[in-house]
């Protein structure tokens, strides 16, 4: 980790909202307000027909865009090789689409403290090896030094440590405590059980969901009414893309009012109709009960799999905006037998313990020489942590049944404690075979097809040997070192003069040699790193003048040619 000269901070980069944070000079986290003074902005991008990217902007802005034109829960895309917007006939992908978020946060923020040079980013735990890479990449694309990627949980954990005056205090009793992060956001979901003392945060066991989250909850309100109005005017107010936009706006804040209130009333317009529809809070848990008990089941497998009782918890943390919502309260009261803690702000919360993580790294790299290592070096430089692996690693293996299948071999479980590193001997599927390609994968399952491909790496000279039955042995290395898959790979081939150790070849959403390919190109130039936004009618944006002549980063080395996959057939 290399520190540059600047601020250094913590990012929440969430799937509606997003914030960041930062330790005053007194040591504590606060969160920095926006152009908008406040603390939270909208993760929306809408890029408008005149050629400026609106970030964050409000909702009656976006009332009068094309609906094409409005990019909305890009996290849920991040790391995705398919997915890409179309803007001025250039294609845009997530990783620059949340660029533009991060920047404009940066931004932001710079009018108050000065520029920012560092800084962590949180991802859900059970963000897979490409997401994180594709978080990173945005990061570098925003131009910050990406120090770190925390987990949303483990940040939770640290800002409500903090919050209870416990954090850093070697004076204080070392007895363990026990608790559970529900963080239930805008676009994802996970669920964590951390144990921890004042200076140590082991992590017991964690799961969760992409593809779950807030934006689900207040689609169900949109079907239900969208449902009525069809009955009643036998027309779909949903087919025509404005009206979808808008209702679905209205539907999100109904969703809201309904935390504080037991009713509300919806209204759809559409084609010279208009339906009025009151959705009491019961209408609204019912409808979706179904999403609250997948939270639900992950709850309980995730307590089962930590091996801890509901009844040791010392605390249920809730974290995120959707947790507002009086059905999470007390369906997890229900599961634990206690009242979970609303004493975080779930919206702040772990962009405030990204800052803190932030602090910890500097004070450890500069040895209190910086003006937030000076604030926190005593209390900070003793704290560590011990994550584990949101999702199974293992290698492409062939079945030695069926030459024809392959199947993911797991080699490291999910939820082992890291750093772990684990050896395994495999054989060579053919006679003289001379070179092996080692795929790694991450995946519960032994379905290929249902893993993500995570890297690889090759071991080539291998000396002839005989079609016999464990011929050609090699013995296969993972080493998993952090929560946001630093891993590496190697290779021994059991053969006289045959031996090797390559890391692995991480398969990025977005590599240094793509960061230049990530926008879309001006007057034959790329958008690049260095986005500079402006004021336009009260909306943060950036424009193509601004961004003519400006440079972007060119490093990267080209891909080796692949070779076949790695075929090892029985594990001994």
């Amino acid at each position: 980790m290399k520190l540059l000269e600047g601020q250094t901070i913590g990012i929440d980069l969430g799937t509606t909202y997003s914030s960041l944070a930062q330790l005053d000079k007194e040591g504590n986290p606060i969160s920095i307000t926006n152009s908008d003074g406040k603390t939270t902005t909208p993760s929306v991008v809408l890029l408008g027909e005149s050629g400026h990217v609106i970030v964050g902007p409000s909702p009656e802005r976006i009332s009068v865009e094309a609906p094409d034109n409005v990019v909305e829960a890009i996290k849920r895309q991040m790391g995705s090789k398919t997915w890409h917007k179309v803007y001025q006939g250039k294609k845009l992908t997530p990783e620059f689409i949340s660029a533009l978020i991060l920047k404009k946060l940066k931004q932001d923020a710079e009018q108050s403290i000065g520029p920012i040079a560092n800084g962590v980013i949180t991802v859900p735990y059970y963000f897979n090896d490409l997401r994180r890479k594709a978080t990173q990449d945005a990061g570098r694309i925003a131009g910050l030094n990406v120090i770190d990627i925390i987990n949303e949980p483990t940040a939770a954990t640290l800002a409500y440590a903090w919050m209870r005056g416990e954090l850093g205090r070697t004076d204080l009793a070392r007895n363990e405590k026990t608790i559970m992060v529900y963080d239930l956001g805008g676009g994802t979901f996970d669920v964590t059980v951390v144990r921890y003392t004042p200076t140590h945060f082991r992590v017991l066991a964690t799961d969760g969901d992409v593809m779950l989250g807030g934006i689900d909850w207040t689609n169900r309100l949109v079907e239900h009414v969208a449902e009525q109005f069809r009955r009643k005017y036998s027309s779909d107010p949903l087919a025509h893309p404005e009206t979808r936009m808008v209702f679905t706006q209205d539907c999100e804040d109904a969703k809201r009012t309904l935390s504080e209130r037991a009713q509300v009333p919806i209204n759809l317009y559409f084609e010279g109709k208009n339906l009025a529809v009151n959705v009491t809070r019961g209408d609204f848990e019912r409808m979706t009960a179904d999403l609250l008990q997948r939270t639900r089941d992950t709850t309980e497998l995730v307590l089962q799999q930590s091996g801890v009782e509901a009844g040791v918890l010392d605390e249920v943390v809730l974290v995120g905006g959707s947790t507002h919502m009086p059905a999470v309260y007390n369906m997890l009261k229900s599961v634990t037998g206690r009242p979970p803690s609303r004493e975080l702000n779930p919206d702040e919360a772990v962009a405030q313990g990204a800052a803190i993580h932030a602090a910890i790294l500097e004070a450890r790299e500069t040895g209190g020489s910086s003006r937030m290592a000076q604030a926190v070096i005593k209390r900070l430089r003793a704290v560590t942590a011990t994550d584990v692996n949101s999702h199974s690693l293992g290698v492409e293996i062939t079945d030695v049944q069926n030459r024809q299948l392959k199947n993911n071999h797991i080699m490291i479980p999910r939820n082992t404690p890291i750093p772990y590193t684990i050896s395994q001997r495999f054989m060579t599927n053919v006679a003289n075979q001379q070179r092996i390609r080692v795929r790694l994968l991450q995946g519960e399952v032994p379905d290929i097809t249902a893993c993500t491909v995570i890297g690889d790496f090759q071991i080539t000279n291998l000396p002839p040997q005989p079609a016999a039955r464990f011929a050609g042995r090699t013995d296969v290395q993972l080493r998993l070192d952090r929560a946001d898959s630093r891993r590496g790979a190697g290779a021994d081939g059991q053969s006289p003069g045959v031996s090797g150790n390559r890391p692995g070849r991480r398969r990025d959403g977005c590599g240094n040699r793509r960061l230049r390919r990530t926008g879309p190109r001006l007057p034959g130039r790329v958008i690049p790193m260095n986005i500079l936004f402006e004021k336009v009618s009260g909306e943060t944006c950036f424009g193509p003048r601004r961004l003519q002549g400006l440079a972007g980063d060119s490093r990267g080395s080209a891909a080796s040619r692949p070779l076949p996959a790695f075929a090892a057939g029985a594990v001994r």
